[in-house]
């Protein structure tokens, strides 16, 4: 199961719309245990194609993640972006461009501009399945 923290949804989730009409994009870090994957850094990355339906992770900053999740020995474990003129399901491009088996991919949906829809997926080899993740949020001490 994937967890995801709260403010780390909320981080997602105004990155896309700060950038609406335009698709955002960009990665979660965190470590993996068993079957569980816990997201510990978002990494939002520049758009460059500055499309409103299609996204292209600028190459320097997606270089320096890499460099970043190494040093801190974090797994990559969602690549995000936005649809803000569709559902959260992964376009025919989405599907094409899923180089990595092993990661969850998140779509925020702005279709409803004030109701953001959040689904994950794997896509393996041009299958999608839709993938549960949990919010979590601190607890208290």
């Amino acid at each position: 199961m994937l967890h995801i923290p709260q403010s780390i949804i909320d981080e997602m989730t105004a990155h896309a719309m700060s950038l609406s009409p335009v698709e955002c994009c960009g990665i979660m870090g965190g470590t993996t245990s068993g079957d569980d994957a816990h997201v510990t850094h978002i990494y939002p990355i520049k758009n460059e194609d500055h499309s409103i339906v299609s996204y292209f992770m600028d190459p320097k900053e997606l270089l320096w993640v890499h460099k970043n999740m190494r040093s801190n020995k974090l797994d990559l474990l969602v690549i995000y972006h936005s649809h803000t003129h569709t559902q959260a399901y992964p376009s025919a491009t989405d599907v094409r461009l899923a180089f990595y088996p092993d990661a969850h991919y998140m779509i925020v949906s702005l279709e409803v501009k004030d109701q953001p829809d959040i689904k994950a997926f794997r896509i393996v080899k041009g299958n999608i399945n839709q993938d549960e993740f949990s919010v979590t949020t601190p607890s208290a001490s």
